[in-house]
């Protein structure tokens, strides 16, 4: 009795085998020790450049002629209206809310741009037809959350006079927020003084984040969502939707540099005193502010994991429909 033919080990025909599209994703997932390279050479790049930038920088300050410059515009000026020191405790509440809603809305946001075929669906009661993703919905959700966050804060700022920390009052502004990025380059840093005080470049970050950059990710979130008029066809001509998806993701692009910076230099210029500054209003170096930062922690994390359909599901039924594929 002859054996039953073994298949062959390797493949010899001449016509395309067939393969899976799973199979090939996956194969293109893999990464390879080539890919592994570059990012290792990239990584060293970008550490030489910053080595050099920061010699450069560090030469550049020794001459005679930036040393004048230094001292004629050392990164701050006192503005020209006064202003209570300290950071009152609405301050700390409205920062902690825009932390807690700012990584959802970033986390919520990636999944709206990643997710292809969604299984649950908010739509709102007696419009059925305005069906969108649970995703979608609960990343417009947190907008509008985010939004009144802002506008109380904003409200603040101007009753207490708070506004003049954030808002350039000064055209030296300019040349002492100069100062204080080549101090910054320079590892030679400028006098924290934020109790007080912000400095120029500090105050711009500030004022571009909270007056420039917040109001676009608000315009072109609302021309992208369910709440724009359907019928103001003039209107949407004038600001076309293509318009808002190219200008929004680069917004939240500079949202998450603007957080990793910001918490870079919160940890390097004095992290104890920092966080007193955010979480505690004390200024003064104990491990107060550090503990009610770790809770706050705490909170966004659970948020971060509770934040699926199982637990979206129900708060969304509050608010209109909520159904699966």
């Amino acid at each position: 009795m002859t054996a039953p033919p073994r298949p062959p080990s390797a493949w010899d025909g001449t016509a395309p085998r067939r393969i899976t599209t799973a199979a090939v994703a996956s194969a293109r997932s893999r990464p390879t020790w080539t890919q592994g390279i570059a990012v290792l050479f990239g990584a060293a790049a970008l550490g030489v450049l910053a080595a050099a930038a920061v010699a450069l920088v560090r030469t550049l300050l020794s001459f005679a002629f930036m040393q004048d410059f230094l001292a004629a515009f050392p990164g701050e000026y006192v503005p020209p209206i006064a202003v209570e020191s300290g950071f009152p405790a609405w301050v700390n509440w409205a920062h902690f809310f825009n932390v807690f809603l700012m990584v959802l809305i970033i986390r919520s946001g990636l999944r709206v741009r990643t997710e292809k075929r969604p299984t649950v669906f908010w739509a709102p009661r007696g419009n059925p037809k305005g069906k969108i993703s649970l995703t979608l919905w609960f990343h417009q959700a947190l907008d509008i959350l985010w939004l009144v966050n802002g506008v109380v804060f904003v409200v603040l700022l101007i009753v207490t006079g708070h506004w003049v920390r954030i808002v350039p009052t000064s055209w030296e502004v300019f040349p002492n927020a100069l100062s204080a990025a080549l101090q910054y380059v320079s590892f030679d840093w400028p006098h924290e003084n934020g109790w007080n005080n912000y400095n120029s470049l500090q105050q711009l970050a500030y004022f571009v984040t909270v007056f420039i950059a917040a109001p676009l990710a608000a315009i072109t979130g609302f021309r992208m969502s369910g709440l724009w008029p359907k019928k103001a066809e003039k209107l949407s001509k004038a600001y076309p939707v293509e318009w808002a998806r190219a200008l929004h993701f680069p917004i939240m692009l500079y949202f998450v540099a603007f957080i990793i910076a910001h918490v870079a230099l919160v940890m390097l210029t004095g992290f104890l005193r920092n966080l007193n500054h955010m979480y505690a209003s004390q200024d003064a170096v104990t491990w107060t502010g550090f503990w009610v930062f770790v809770a706050s922690l705490v909170v966004i994390a659970a948020a971060w994991v509770a934040a699926r359909p199982l637990v979206l599901a129900p708060i969304a039924k509050v608010f209109g429909n909520v159904s699966g594929r």
